[in-house]
């Protein structure tokens, strides 16, 4: 999620989306109009999406538009960033734990995919404040901290004895595209920690996989099945 101030001028409109209420005619006429056997199926017989994403809440990356999906293939969770938090049930207005409970759960998908992207702003936001720059918020500074941990550990060196000598600052400010990849490996990390979760992977019912778009390109990186380290993928 990248931030740009569009903040208004005093007595100055505010910018129009009344082409949206077209695209809900369009999105009828096609779902509804057309091919009504898909959503009259999700409606009879209820959503059974063989995938969970977990992207970012960014305007520009939207799982849905960028993988062509139809109605009832993603459940999807957008949040800031992409995270996902430790299990923690004590949490209890937790977004992100609740959705990922209900996929994995109920739904019972098949894949769960967490989505990154270039020019994050949620990452650049965290890389700020772990510079030292102030930032003025009262949920975001919390949230995005979740990833620097896991970002320095996973691109960390190891020492002598084999132990993790943690990224300095420096280094993950120069190069947040590595920052985001590495936030996507904690998140991936993070969802081994959902004992349901756990059970299921290990049980070969459920593949866990990372997934980087680059904004720049149009091009993605991806995981092996069950993998963390992202690769670009070739045609």
């Amino acid at each position: 999620m990248a931030h740009h101030d569009h903040t208004h001028a005093p007595g100055t409109a505010c910018r129009d989306i009344s082409h949206l209420f077209e695209g809900i005619k369009q999105f009828r006429k096609r779902f509804y109009e057309k091919n009504n056997d898909l959503m009259r199926r999700l409606v009879d017989l209820g959503q059974a999406p063989p995938a969970l994403v977990i992207s970012c809440s960014d305007s520009r990356v939207d799982p849905t538009l960028l993988s062509d999906a139809d109605p009832g293939q993603l459940f999807v969770v957008r949040n800031v960033a992409n995270l996902v938090p430790p299990y923690d049930p004590e949490r209890y207005f937790d977004g992100a734990g609740a959705a990922i409970e209900y996929a994995v759960c109920h739904l019972k998908v098949d894949h769960i995919i967490v989505l990154g992207h270039a020019h994050c702003g949620g990452i650049k936001a965290m890389l700020g404040a772990a510079g030292g720059q102030l930032l003025q918020s009262d949920f975001i500074g919390n949230w995005v901290s979740m990833a620097l941990d896991a970002s320095r550990l996973q691109l960390s060196e190891k020492d002598a004895q084999g132990q993790p000598l943690l990224a300095p600052l420096e280094r993950l400010k120069d190069n947040p595209a590595l920052v985001e990849r590495a936030s996507v490996a904690g998140s991936l990390k993070n969802l081994m920690t959902y004992p349901w979760v756990r059970e299921r992977v290990e049980a070969g019912n459920l593949v866990l996989h990372g997934w980087w778009f680059d904004l720049d390109t149009g091009d993605l990186w991806a995981t092996e099945p069950g993998g963390t380290q992202l690769m670009p993928v070739i045609d």
